[in-house]
């Protein structure tokens, strides 16, 4: 007789499996992943790149001193590790849901059964047996006590579970190389943040410089006219481009106010003065940036470590969202007091305990699984995509910065012989001018001239320090 139930069982459980396992619906989604070039566009750099820390990069120990600030303070970075505790909070709880849910339950109620239900007729009978003691009457409104523990158990058959723990480890992991492509960004963003600072008080230095050159002109056109050399027209166009001059200085300090705010804003913290190198030319970067192969991108860039994980994370989703479909094997048992006589409640003949054993699986509820497939599996392809989009995106940025940095030093060194041969014609023009070999506006077109080329040098400096930043940046470095 025992051998014919577990008989019975076994067949009423593999019945069940196979009904429910070999009707899972199939994945049809299949993906390319692209392939990197071994090395890049013009680059006979073939060495792994190292990754440098961004102390050992920048040179300025005020910028430095303003990254530690921006480390600790900036709004964004403390948001971020917010997501990384949340993430972590997930993972706890899908974790747990593998071990058995333990309760401790203290219950009251009461029931009035009918005279002619199966219950109201069998207190009835159990009354006016002889074989029970008074305590153990039951009165007709019945009460039902129970204080003690229940539990509920769901073996992990089929890894669903498992799974789902694995997509939460991977979003922790995925939170934290966000954390550290923000803090990639974040670093780039202060440095070029402080160039941007710097280059404005040069250009302030330039135009200063400037306006005492061009009020010491318009001095001698002055004398000029007393003597009768010069006329009132060319006064006034001294003074017209003297007025220009000043005007753009404003202009300038306005910039200086604007980014100083800004820089702060992303340090966390209310505007203030911010300590910093008065000449830009005086910056340098101590770091050698490496580009090492394209394939260093994989490991060096947060962004597509974050993408990958994501994608793992899409994976394991998916997988327990397949095993949705199978049978699951749930455990319920329970111990403690359970009585309808509150005066026997606390007794040993009160003492009850129970095990159920259940198998269920999705009938009416497919459609609701298909769908719920369907959606993982639509996250699973984007997030591909993603990742992908993350790739492309990374080495188009470090192609574009290498050929940044090559391109502006030859522009700035360029820049830099045009702004010297400009300020040495500014002399000449002068010069000629007072010994009536050049007219007026040669000068004042020249002296034009040299403004706008030595603000043209800085502005070329500093997008040069900037683009070797970003090529630092693209290339995965600044979060260490």
């Amino acid at each position: 007789m025992k051998l014919r139930i577990q008989s019975s069982i076994y067949i009423i459980v593999c019945s069940v499996v196979i009904m429910v396992g070999c009707s899972i619906p199939k994945s049809t989604q299949s993906f390319k992943e692209i392939e990197l070039p071994a090395t890049y566009k013009g680059s006979k750099d073939s060495s792994k790149m190292q990754n440098m820390d961004w102390r050992s990069f920048f040179a300025d120990t005020a910028l430095l001193q303003l990254v530690e600030v921006a480390l600790k303070q900036n709004f964004d970075l403390r948001k971020a590790v917010q997501r990384i505790s949340m993430a972590k909070a997930q993972m706890n709880i899908a974790a747990n849901a593998r071990l058995p849910m333990l309760e401790a339950v203290a219950s009251a109620g009461f029931t009035k059964f009918g005279k002619y239900t199966i219950d109201g007729v069998g207190n009835f009978d159990t009354n006016l047996s002889p074989n029970i003691s008074k305590d153990q009457r039951i009165p007709v409104l019945t009460p039902d006590l129970f204080l003690g523990l229940k539990s509920n158990w769901e073996m992990d058959v089929w890894g669903k579970l498992n799974d789902r723990k694995k997509a939460a480890f991977s979003k922790v992991l995925a939170s934290e190389k966000e954390r550290q492509w923000l803090v990639t960004q974040l670093v780039a963003q202060v440095a070029d943040m402080y160039y941007e600072l710097v280059a404005l008080d040069s250009e302030m230095e330039i135009l200063e410089k400037n306006i005492r050159l061009q009020e010491d002109a318009l001095s001698v056109v002055k004398i000029q006219k007393a003597g009768g050399r010069a006329n009132e027209l060319a006064v006034q166009q001294f003074e017209a481009q003297l007025y220009n001059t000043r005007s753009f200085s404003a202009v300038i300090r306005q910039s200086i106010v604007q980014t100083e705010n800004e820089l702060n804003r992303l340090l966390g913290r209310l505007p203030q003065p911010v300590k910093r190198k008065k000449s830009l030319f005086s910056l340098k970067l101590t770091g050698t940036v490496k580009t090492g192969v394209p394939s260093d991108l994989m490991v060096n860039r947060p962004d597509i470590q974050a993408a990958d994980l994501k994608l793992m994370s899409a994976g394991a989703e998916l997988s327990a969202a397949r095993k949705s479909f199978l049978p699951s094997f749930n455990i319920t048992p329970y111990i403690g007091f359970n009585s309808f006589n509150a005066a026997q409640m606390i007794t040993p003949g009160s003492v009850a305990y129970g095990l159920l054993g259940s198998i269920t699986g999705p009938v009416w509820n497919r459609g609701r699984l298909k769908g719920m497939l369907k959606e993982a599996e639509a996250q699973q392809a984007e997030l591909w995509y993603e990742y992908q989009q993350t790739i492309v995106k990374a080495y188009h940025e470090v192609a574009t910065s290498m050929a940044a940095v090559v391109n502006n030093e030859e522009v700035y060194e360029l820049k830099k012989k045009q702004a010297q041969a400009l300020e040495s014609a500014v002399v000449t023009a002068r010069e000629l001018y007072v010994t009536g070999y050049a007219s007026y506006l040669e000068v004042i077109s020249a002296q034009q001239g040299s403004l706008e080329s030595q603000l043209q040098s800085v502005l070329t400096y500093k997008t040069l320090l900037q683009s070797q930043i970003d090529l630092y940046r693209s290339l995965g470095g600044g979060w260490q």
